[in-house]
This record gives structure tokens, C-alpha cells and sequence, in this order.
């Protein structure tokens, strides 16, 4: 039977037990783990600066021939350890190759934290027999603790979203595991090899195994520090919103200034567009449209010097704007089939046509209110209706330009004019008028604003208003 495998790689960090983990792969016949072969500071483990006749130098030049040499040099299955500070070329290639197996060893983040600050005091990173054991008790610090787990946690996702995207599974292991012989036999049929082991390897002994509180010097700080560690994420906002992409061709460059608008959709477009157009005296329809990441990439290479912005608005502001522009009222930029199903399945009081004096402000304000609780489930992924761009959240939009290239400015729509005069100026360019943006018809949000509206607006955008600190409209 042909091997899954063609070579394999423990993803580990500091203090979880990784040369253990090491040690009890190596001793399965067909296994062989080479080390951190492509730690940055040395090769394989420390002080080595060669391996099979590679040197680091080489090894910098091209890491996949190191790579390549290891699993031909190697009787059965070559593997190494990979921590998130390694050579990112090499995470690059194997998290792509679906013949490299994926090991994920974790631990209880607090216990390597205080496992590396020990190693650290004592200068014993490893620990073959009791008689050499060395102690230490250390102090915590919660800055240095949390951004340690900031970091693991970032590479965990990490880890887990491109397997996903590619469709792999990894075998994950916890340092406790490593205990457990039947876990281990798992491990090794997972990698192709079917010979069993009736006990762990021995030769690496368990440095600290004592009780936190006597290791650490100041454990009741930590143990207080920690209670505003969360851990759970509790104080996140469940995003099940699109990820929305760059959406390159609704940029819109001046005629002749190296100027670049990236809209987020609802925004004061019209307005901007015209700001634009009298910076060099043109039409708007002189504005340059359309562009592909091809001809964006050109455009930004044959304007030197150029700038880019967008512009953000409250989201009460923003929203109300959509539903007027694209759902209410009938013209070209009319949502024709979505007006139809909010009308007939969400039962938003949409008058069939366009809208006449028998349609009141108490009706627009119902309406507006249940386009927002429509736009909180859409956004929620809980309609059959696309996510449109026009009221997509506002942080997911600009999160979406960062896949090709941020805006060097991110303006507000309430300092709009003082802050275009000022890119205009960065430019040495003298500034344009900016006129307002048309009013909302037939009702603008000033006639139906109360604390209701705020609040629906505020449940469908939870994600903005956290973002950007956004407070209650007009304030």
C-alpha cells in the first residue's frame, strides 16, 4: 500500500514538550525527525550550523533543497519541528502540500510561560536525569504573558484556516499526550507506520513538574492578572459576514492628479466624485473608472508621488442613504428584485411604485426600521439575499481593499471638506469646494432619528460601531 505521506512536520513552540514529542516519533521504525532543521539561528538544534552537508548560508539561498535533501537521505519518513518564528518560505510550501503530514502539538499556554521563564533563569532547556535538575521560581508579567499568547493564538488560526481553505487535517497532540503510548501508536499509523510501542521513551525527563504556585513568585498577582485575560473570546463580535474582496474596478482616480478614491459603497460617492473632478477642472465624467489590479498596478506606477483615500460614515447615516438610493425609490440604481422580496417576504410597508405623498414618515420610519433588521440577519448570513456591497459592513469592506492595497487615509464623512483640504494640500495642489451630498427623499434621517433607530442600526453593525468608536448619530 503506497505511503500517505512523503515527509512530515510538527508544528510546536518553546516549553510544549516538542523534544519528547521528537524523541518518541524517532523511536518507531520508518520515522525520523530531524530537529528544528530550519530555525533561523541554527540547524536542527543549537550550535549546528550544518546539516547533510548544507550549510545555513545554502540553507538561505533555497530551503526547500534542504527539504528535499532530508527526505532522500532518510530511510522511511523525514520530518522537523516548525515553530511560528521559522523560515516562512518553508510554512509557505508545506502547509501547500498535501503529502506532508500535519502535526499540531499545543499546551497549556500558562505552563510554557513559565516553563520558558524558568529555562530562561536556569539555562536548561532540556533534562536527561533528576540528578541535573535545576529550579528556579520566576515572576509573572502579564504584558510579556499576553503577548506571548497573542501570538499562539494568531498562529493557531492561522494554522487551522489554510488547512482548511485546502482542504487537509492534522493530527493534533497535546503535551499530556505525549504520556499516553496508545496516542502515540495513533500518531504513528497516522504517518503510515503500523509497528506498535508498548511504552514512551524515557530518555527526557519532565523538568518542572511541581505546582504553579511554586514556581511562580508572585502567584496571586497572576492569579489576578489572569482574570482579565479572555480567554474565551468573550468579548468578541460573532462575524458570519462574507469576506468581501477589493473590488478594484469601483475605484475611481482623478483626471490628472495622482489621486486615488477607494469608496466604501453608501458613502458619499457622488460628492467625492465632483471634489475630484474640480481639483483639475474637468467633468466627472472625466474621472477615470474601471480599472482591473493590471491597470491600477500601471496607473500607480506612472503617478508617482499618489495618494489614496476613503471616506467612512456613521452607520445610520450610511444606511438610511442605501435605502432611499437603492431600495425606495425607483431609478436606475434601484435593488429591483430585492425591493420586491422585502416588500413581500419581509413585509417592509415599501409602497409598490415610487413613492407619493400618501407615503408618510411614520411608514419610512417603520420601513427604515426593518431594513435594518433585515440587513442585521443578512449580514448574520441568514437570508437568502446577497450580501450587497452597499451595506456590507464598512470594517469588512476595508479589511477587503487589504488584499490587493490599503488607502493611505481613511477620512470620516463628518470632517469630509477639512480633511480633503488637507490630502489636496499634502499634494501641492490647491483644494476644491466639496459640495454636500443630496438629502435623503423623501424623508431625511433627522425626521424619523430617535433612540429606536439608533439602536436597530446599532444591532446590525455591532462589528463598526466597535471598530471605529462610532457614538449615537449627530453626537
Amino acid at each position: 500500500m503506497a505511503q500517505p505521506f512523503d515527509y512530515f512536520v510538527i508544528f510546536a513552540e518553546m516549553r510544549t514538550g516538542s523534544n519528547f514529542l521528537e524523541e518518541n516519533v524517532n523511536a518507531y521504525p520508518g520515522l525520523k525527525c530531524w530537529g528544528e532543521v530550519f530555525n533561523p539561528g541554527f540547524i536542527g538544534k543549537s550550535q549546528q550550523k550544518e546539516m547533510l552537508g548544507i550549510s545555513m548560508l545554502e540553507r538561505e539561498s533555497d530551503p526547500t533543497a534542504l527539504l528535499q535533501k532530508l527526505c532522500k537521505s532518510t530511510e522511511g519518513l523525514a520530518g522537523f519541528r516548525f515553530f511560528h518564528d521559522h523560515d516562512p518560505r518553508i510554512l509557505d510550501h508545506v502547509l501547500h502540500d498535501p503529502k506532508c503530514a500535519k502535526i499540531i502539538l499545543t499546551r497549556n499556554p500558562l505552563d510554557s510561560y513559565v516553563s520558558r521563564k524558568i529555562a530562561g533563569v536556569t539555562g536548561q532547556w532540556r533534562l536527561g536525569d533528576l540528578k541535573d535538575a535545576k529550579s528556579a521560581k520566576v515572576t509573572f508579567d502579564k504584558r510579556e504573558f499576553q503577548t506571548m499568547l497573542d501570538e499562539l493564538k494568531a498562529f493557531q488560526i492561522f494554522l487551522q484556516r489554510q488547512l482548511q481553505m485546502s482542504g487537509q487535517t492534522a493530527f493534533y497532540i497535546n503535551y499530556e499526550d505525549i504520556q499516553d503510548v496508545e496516542v502515540l501508536n495513533g500518531l504513528a499509523r497516522f504517518l503510515g507506520v503500523t509497528a506498535e510501542r508498548n511504552k514512551t521513551s524515557q530518555k527526557t525527563k519532565v523538568q518542572n513538574p511541581s505546582r504553579l504556585e511554586d514556581k511562580v513568585l508572585n502567584y496571586a498577582d497572576m492569579m489576578s492578572d489572569l482574570s482579565s485575560v479572555d480567554h474565551f473570546n468573550l468579548s468578541s463580535t460573532p462575524n458570519f459576514e462574507p469576506r468581501r474582496k477589493p473590488a478594484v474596478p469601483t475605484y475611481v482616480a482623478a483626471a490628472e492628479t495622482s489621486l486615488l478614491y477607494m469608496p466604501v459603497r453608501g458613502g458619499p460617492e457622488a460628492a467625492v466624485a465632483e471634489w475630484m473632478s474640480a481639483l483639475d477642472k474637468v467633468d466627472p465624467e472625466a474621472l477615470q473608472h474601471g480599472f482591473s489590479q493590471k491597470t491600477l498596478r500601471q496607473w500607480k506606477r506612472q503617478h508617482k508621488g499618489h495618494r489614496s483615500f476613503t471616506v467612512i460614515s456613521h452607520p445610520a447615516q450610511r444606511l438610511h442613504r442605501v435605502f432611499c438610493d437603492y431600495i425606495l425609490n425607483i431609478s436606475g440604481k434601484t435593488y429591483g428584485e430585492i425591493r420586491e422580496t422585502l416588500r413581500a417576504t419581509y413585509k417592509l410597508p415599501l409602497p409598490a411604485a415610487e413613492p407619493t405623498e400618501s407615503y408618510t414618515r411614520d411608514q419610512h420610519r417603520e420601513a427604515f426600521l426593518k431594513f435594518a433588521g433585515f440587513v442585521q440577519g443578512n449580514l448574520n448570513g441568514q437570508t437568502s439575499v446577497r450580501v450587497d456591497g452597499t451595506w456590507a459592513s464598512q470594517s469588512e469592506v476595508i479589511k477587503g481593499f487589504a488584499d490587493f492595497s490599503l488607502p493611505d487615509i481613511v477620512i470620516r464623512e463628518e470632517s469630509l471638506a477639512e480633511d480633503l483640504s488637507h490630502l489636496a494640500a499634502s499634494l501641492g495642489i490647491k483644494p476644491a469646494l466639496l459640495k454636500d451630498e443630496p438629502e435623503d427623499a423623501p424623508y431625511t434621517l433627522a425626521e424619523i432619528y430617535d433612540a429606536e433607530v439608533e439602536e436597530a442600526v446599532k444591532a446590525a453593525y455591532q462589528r463598526d460601531y466597535m471598530m471605529f468608536g462610532f457614538k449615537p448619530w449627530g453626537q
